[in-house]
């Protein structure tokens, strides 16, 4: 099947270092998270990776902002 993904980054020279953040956070929440075929992992697996990226990206936001 093909990918039809219509999600685009902002910054497309960031798509390597999401990419590594997305498999260090499964990491984390031990997803088994591969690069290749995940069809086999259901969406609460993978949305818990999504969540919780999102949750890290504003707390350091948050950290960032409250330092300046």
């Amino acid at each position: 099947m093909a990918n039809r993904s219509s999600n685009k980054a902002a910054v497309p020279e960031a798509k390597s270092a999401l990419d590594k953040f997305k498999y260090e956070v499964a990491n984390e929440l031990g997803v088994p998270l591969t690069d290749g075929y995940n069809g086999d992992l259901t969406s609460k697996q993978n949305g818990s990776v999504g969540g919780y990226m999102v949750k890290k990206m504003i707390e350091e936001q948050e950290k960032q902002m409250s330092n300046k």
